[in-house]
């Protein structure tokens, strides 16, 4: 072998070692590099998942806002078929009424005579009614005494058809209700 000077020597083992921590240096950056790169694709992977969900919420939640507008826009046309369902059933039934009074009054006209005693008289209270009767007093409800004519009790043609036309609001107002009650406010 040949001798190598010692200062050579020297120089040669620090090369040699620079070269070995070089060599490890570059391992190591291509190692990080390719982890960097790797997570760089994760983060750009993650990226892309978060943008499409946001845009399938806001799809979703503009899907939704039109499901609701469509559910409220039937609503309201079945509420609306309602209230003219109920408008015309009550202005017939009204309609209806109004004739049958008529033509009782056309076919007994003592009947509308509120102090005449006709052939088709309303029939009045009988005497253990009456003493229930007058004791209402103050309500407001019971007529004690005569009033226009009549007899304690006793309804004239003009005051039972008041009756029949207010039975006949409360009993459309009953079924408005109740349709009403049976629109559903949202169909999934």
């Amino acid at each position: 072998m040949i001798p190598i000077p010692d200062r050579l020597a020297l120089k040669l083992i620090a090369a040699l070692g620079a070269a070995l921590l070089l060599a490890l240096l570059v391992h190591d950056r291509n190692h990080w590099k390719s982890k960097s790169e790797h997570y760089a694709e994760l983060l750009a992977g993650e990226r892309a998942a978060h943008a499409a969900t946001v845009a399938n919420v806001r799809a979703a939640a503009e899907q939704a806002r039109a499901a609701d507008a469509a559910n409220v826009a039937r609503a309201r046309a079945e509420q609306a078929e309602i209230n003219e369902r109920t408008s015309n059933d009550f202005e017939n039934r009204i309609a209806a009424a109004r004739a049958a009074a008529g033509r009782l009054r056309e076919n007994h006209p003592a009947a509308s005579d509120p102090g005449g005693r006709g052939t088709a008289p309303v029939p009045g209270l009988s005497a253990a009614a009456q003493g229930a009767v007058e004791g209402a007093g103050e309500d407001q409800l019971s007529r004690p005494g005569k009033r226009a004519g009549r007899d304690r009790g006793a309804l004239g043609p003009e005051d039972t058809l008041t009756a029949t036309e207010q039975a006949i609001q409360l009993d459309e107002l009953i079924k408005w209700v109740r349709r009403q009650a049976e629109v559903e406010p949202s169909r999934d």
